[in-house]
């Protein structure tokens, strides 16, 4: 055989060898790959507290998806026991028996079936309302009206004093699991009647949550604007666009002294915060990452519970398309201000309140020929083209220069 034949039958077989490796290399890094897309799944499904609030409920037709997103206001983990003061002090949150169970943050995000853009409906906590669904009821049945943050509160410390009653006064961990599943089921039967949708799934994150999330993204992107200084919720920030770290989103979501709009301004503030925290979880590549998805999870370990029959898998895919601006945020309307025995409260229109949900969210209608913008036909039908709207007015030189968020929405 000659020299050169040796040299090619040699060189084949390492062909064909780096061939293999490298073919055996991609099926060892798909298999971890997929098997880290288990590992975060099934990590995720069992660490998270499941609850069984929304068994037996209605759910949304065509695909859609109706998700009740709950920030309660406790100063203690999700067996009762209170925060570590080194947690509180970084919350800038006082102690752990101040807030109760207040939800003061609810917000209804709406996924539609059909990929079309998702809407997130913001309920200022203030809003008087019938509550529902409290222990000791027929299901259904209105309890009187109070503030619809409250649902929650008064309905696990009714369960717990039925339990009492019951004789279980010892075993603290049972009341208050006990305890919070009759808020969760109260604060979302409530939230059902008075928007007249169906709630899919919900999660509920505790006071720290803000926290734990923003330093497992790496900080949150928000703009503001105009500078802030607040003493009771430590928040002290520049104008414009910035990046908070844990302790600063909390002061930032929290805030309501020095707004002009007090608490509805906080409204917006939580949803700018869920702005830019979607925003960052696309941008740093997070739903890719199998490293950073785990410590993720790590973080909502501590701090969510959701409805157990939530494949959270498949919502964490969904979410990736929620991001980048792809969320329109609407912060539901008050009638009015008024003060009684449960302190100030904002007046609504229920039925206001429900027409406004069904027309943003509920099937749409076909155009009639007669629908505004329609050109009409048959015989006498005006050929003259309509006339072209209005142009929006020009900033004047008084108003100060819009700041650019660069992709977050700047609030005050």
């Amino acid at each position: 055989m000659s020299a050169h034949r040796r040299k090619t039958s040699r060189r084949l077989p390492r062909r064909r060898r780096l061939g293999r490796t490298l073919l055996t290399a991609g099926c060892v890094l798909t298999v971890l790959a997929g098997g880290t897309a288990w590992y975060v799944y099934r990590d995720l499904s069992s660490s998270i507290g499941s609850s069984k609030a929304l068994e037996g409920a209605e759910k949304s037709a065509h695909g859609d998806t109706n998700i009740l997103l709950m920030g309660l206001d406790s100063r203690r983990d999700q067996n009762g026991e209170p925060l570590p003061d080194s947690i509180l002090d970084k919350l800038h949150a006082g102690s752990s028996d101040i807030g109760g169970y207040n939800t003061n943050t609810l917000i209804l995000l709406h996924v539609p079936g059909d990929g079309s853009r998702a809407r997130a409906f913001s309920i200022p906590r203030d809003d008087y309302v019938e509550l529902r669904g409290m222990p000791g009821r027929a299901p259904g049945a209105a309890a009187g009206k109070a503030k619809i943050k409250e649902a929650y509160g008064r309905a696990k410390a009714l369960r717990e004093e039925q339990l009492a009653g019951e004789g279980v006064v010892k075993d603290r961990r049972r009341l208050e699991r006990e305890g919070r599943e009759a808020g969760r089921k109260a604060e979302i039967e409530t939230v059902r009647t008075f928007l007249g949708v169906p709630v899919d799934h919900f999660a509920e994150l505790n006071l720290a949550g803000f926290h734990h999330l923003a330093e497992a993204l790496g900080g949150v992107p928000v703009c503001l604007n105009k500078a802030v200084k607040d003493r009771y919720s430590g928040a002290d920030f520049p104008a414009g666009p910035q990046t908070l770290n844990g302790q600063q989103s909390l002061a930032f979501v929290r805030q309501r002294h020095g707004l002009p709009g007090g608490d509805l301004d906080r409204t917006k503030r939580q949803q700018a915060f869920l702005a830019g925290a979607t925003k960052k979880l696309n941008d740093a590549g997070t739903f890719t990452d199998p490293v950073k998805l785990i410590k993720l999870v790590d973080a909502a370990k501590q701090d969510v519970v959701t409805d157990a029959g939530w494949d959270l898998l498949s919502f964490v895919k969904q979410a990736k398309n929620l991001s980048g601006g792809k969320v329109q945020f609407t912060t539901l309307p008050v009638e009015g201000f008024a003060r009684n025995h449960d302190g100030d409260i904002n007046v609504v229109d229920d039925m206001k309140i429900k027409r406004l949900i069904a027309e943003q969210i509920g099937p749409k209608a076909p155009a009639s020929p007669s629908a505004p913008g329609v050109a009409p036909s048959g015989p006498g039908a005006s050929s003259a083209p309509s006339s072209p709207p209005p142009a929006p007015p020009s900033p004047g030189p008084s108003q100060p220069e819009k700041i650019d968020g660069g992709g977050v929405p700047c609030v005050d």
